[in-house]
């Protein structure tokens, strides 16, 4: 019997043992032996499971803030984590490390919780991507005329930017090169979607006109035609190769320009016409909406009919608006001068350009940017030839004269006491100009901008005759600014250029070149309280000859 008793006393003492295995396995939150990346996370609670995760990344800083060699097809890219947001999420990482069972002997091994915007890494990939990947051809039904033709799809190479953060997340701090999968882009439009588009949309859209009443106008409607059905009628395949049809609300405005003007009353923006003149809101036909209602009439067998209504619009910018920003007198004005008429191409680009600035609102800290605001000055903008300064010399280019208009923009924020942010002077003088304060514009390397540091708005308001360009500034006078200038010093003389005869020469008499300082005088109630310094070296222009040098 003795041994059946000490067996029942070991048998005893060996409960008591394994809950207190049990206990010390299962204390804290994250069960023992549970680690992420190498840091010990067990028997720990969730906010001191978080810390030392977190104590984990910082000590391995420089691994975590290296950029990761990414593996496209068989080129190679590399990314900076903070580029696309790729970081470890703590607190899910935690919250998967508490769930599942301890181990008493051995570790458990948790992967971390990765985040990465997807979309930014598509982004950052994308020039290593275009030299294994060809894109797709997306599907279209587009008009020739009032003809539909179709556009077929054919499947791409490329990256799928979901599949492609999951690799990058995956691989992370763990192997020293990721691999992004190269997959096939199929779009979501068949060939046989696009037939189907133009044997039930495309060719019954443009086979009759849709008659439009127009509520509001006593009975007048609104005919819209199958060219401007075309025009605005949109069957064009999206990023995955999908078409959605769409009447374009915008180019179905342009389609119905003609018409739409005998039937709305737009709204006028406050603007300044040697006063401020009040604004007033406006009634135009929504677009928008008569837009979705014409797609679902497309389809149908004439006669075709549909309705639309006016809705008042307010102004862009109202009375009100300017009253808030303190825009209420005119504090600078500023004139320059030129020849030939409207006619000539440079009177033209300084005039356009004079049109595109007007009404421009600078509010108070805001930095105003010519070419920012004009953006390219090509053909397509309404630009044309003149001569402009290229390479040291006179040439036939699109947007010459620009820099009249920018000088005398930049002499109206001068003389508003506006911050200088950005200009540069003529390389020679021209005495259309005041020397010294005058700028020159190229886009996009050369820019003219100023920053309003007023408690007020500015409000530009441009106006020209045949022969004068003129920008005044409007908000609330804070200086009396003057200008004094040094002599002319380091004077040189212009040389002879000769050169080779045709419409690409323009002759010059040649201008001498100097050495000039101006200095801006800002006065309050008649007194001066700062002055700024400007000074600028004048080369001379060469004079140009269009002919052979003498023997």
């Amino acid at each position: 019997m003795k041994p059946l008793i000490a067996v029942g006393i070991a048998a005893a003492i060996a409960v008591p043992a394994v809950g207190v295995g049990t206990a010390y396995a299962f204390s804290g939150e994250v069960p023992r032996g549970t680690t992420v990346l190498g840091v010990d996370l067990g028997g720990r609670n969730r906010t001191e499971a978080a810390h030392a995760l977190n104590s984990g990344l910082a000590a391995r800083g420089e691994q975590v803030a290296k950029p990761i060699v990414v593996k496209v097809g068989d080129q190679t890219a590399s990314v900076k984590p903070t580029d696309v947001g790729l970081a470890v999420d703590v607190d899910a990482t935690v919250a998967k490390a508490s769930k599942g069972w301890p181990r008493l002997f051995g570790k458990r091994v948790v992967d971390p919780v990765v985040r990465v915007d997807a979309d930014k890494l598509d982004t950052a990939l994308e020039p290593t991507a275009k030299k294994v990947a060809h894109a797709m051809t997306k599907p279209a039904v587009t008009f020739d005329g009032l003809t539909p033709k179709p556009v077929y799809p054919k499947a791409g190479r490329g990256l799928d930017p979901q599949r492609s953060a999951d690799a990058l997340a995956a691989g992370w701090l763990r192997i020293d090169q990721v691999t992004v999968p190269v997959v096939d882009i199929v779009p979501q439009t068949t060939a046989a979607d696009v037939d189907r588009l133009v044997t039930e949309l495309a060719n019954p859209a443009v086979a009759a006109p849709v008659a439009v009443a127009v509520n509001q106008t006593n009975g007048k409607t609104l005919t819209v035609t199958p060219p401007a059905i075309a025009a605005s009628l949109d069957l064009t395949g999206d990023e995955k190769g999908k078409i959605t049809p769409k009447v374009d609300a915008g180019k179905l405005r342009t389609a119905l320009k003609t018409p739409l003007a005998q039937l709305e009353t737009p709204p006028k923006d406050a603007r300044v016409d040697s006063k401020i003149v009040a604004s007033t809101g406006g009634e135009v036909v929504d677009t928008d909406k008569l837009a979705g209602d014409l797609l679902a009439v497309l389809p149908k067998a004439a006669p075709r009919t549909a309705a639309a209504s006016l809705v008042s619009v307010a102004p862009a910018t109202s009375s009100a608006d300017l009253a808030k920003l303190g825009i209420k007198e005119q504090v600078s004005t500023f004139t320059t001068y030129f020849t030939g008429g409207l006619n000539y191409g440079r009177s033209q680009n300084i005039i356009r350009a004079a049109q595109e600035v007007d009404g421009a609102i600078v509010k108070p800290g805001e930095t105003f940017s010519l070419n920012g605001h004009t953006g390219p000055r090509g053909y397509e903008q309404g630009y044309v030839d003149a001569p402009v300064i290229v390479g040291g010399k006179l040439t036939p280019g699109v947007g010459g004269g620009i820099s009249q208009f920018t000088t005398t923009l930049f002499n109206a924020s001068y003389y508003a006491g506006m911050v200088d942010v950005e200009h540069q002077p003529h390389q020679y003088y021209f005495s259309r100009y005041p020397s010294v304060i005058e700028s020159t514009i190229f886009y996009p390397e050369l820019d003219m901008k100023f920053r309003n540091d007023t408690k007020y708005g500015v409000l530009v308001d441009t106006s020209y005759t045949d022969k004068s360009i003129t920008v005044s500034l409007w908000s609330t006078k804070q200086y009396d600014v003057s200008t004094e200038w040094s002599p002319k010093r380091d004077v040189t003389q212009p040389k002879p250029v000769y050169l080779q005869p045709g419409p690409q020469c323009v002759a010059t008499d040649g201008i001498p070149g100097f050495t000039q300082d101006a200095w801006r005088i800002f006065r309050q109630d008649g007194k001066e309280i700062k002055r700024e310094k400007f000074s600028w070296r004048y080369d001379a222009e060469p004079k140009q000859i269009c002919g052979p040098a003498p023997n």
